[in-house]
């Protein structure tokens, strides 16, 4: 099993290595391709919404934003009603990235499952979806045992 999940981490690096050298030309780093793709699909969306989808702090997205407002792939403007609030939008910059890595997504996908049959690939991918739920099991069991730990040293 170790050797397994070893080689899932190992592959999952080589994975993105490659997806951020093949990306790389687009004047767009690896980690703001997915901010890009998410304005595209959810237009006009607000900086904390983005904050939130992604589990990071405001101020990060504030980073990413500027560097992509600053290169011209998003607009942000704030909120009529609300001037705490910043929507962003993505430019037609923007929107050609997003084109250019969703073809080169798909290239690497082709390459990552060359070979494989469908009926691999849909077992394959039940595999994972198993070793996934697993995982939320224990990080849950995880989560509340703290939680009780903590409430019980309190007591």
């Amino acid at each position: 099993m170790r050797e397994s999940i070893a080689l899932l981490i190992k592959t999952a690096g080589m994975f993105h290595r490659y997806l951020d050298k093949k990306v790389s030309h687009t004047g767009v780093f690896p980690t703001q391709h997915r901010l890009l793709m998410e304005l595209d699909r959810n237009p006009a969306c607000a900086q904390m919404e983005l904050a939130e989808k992604f589990g990071v702090s405001a101020a990060a997205i504030t980073v990413s934003l500027k560097k992509l407002e600053k290169g011209g792939y998003i607009v942000r403007q704030t909120d009529r009603t609300d001037n705490r609030v910043n929507h962003v939008e993505i430019t037609e910059k923007g929107k050609d990235v997003v084109r250019r890595s969703l073809r080169i997504f798909a290239e690497t996908d082709g390459l990552f499952f060359e070979g494989f049959s469908e009926e691999e690939l849909e077992r394959f991918f039940g595999f994972l979806c198993r070793v996934k739920e697993n995982m939320e099991r224990a990080e849950k069991a995880v989560s509340e045992d703290r939680k009780k730990k903590g409430e019980e040293g309190k007591e």
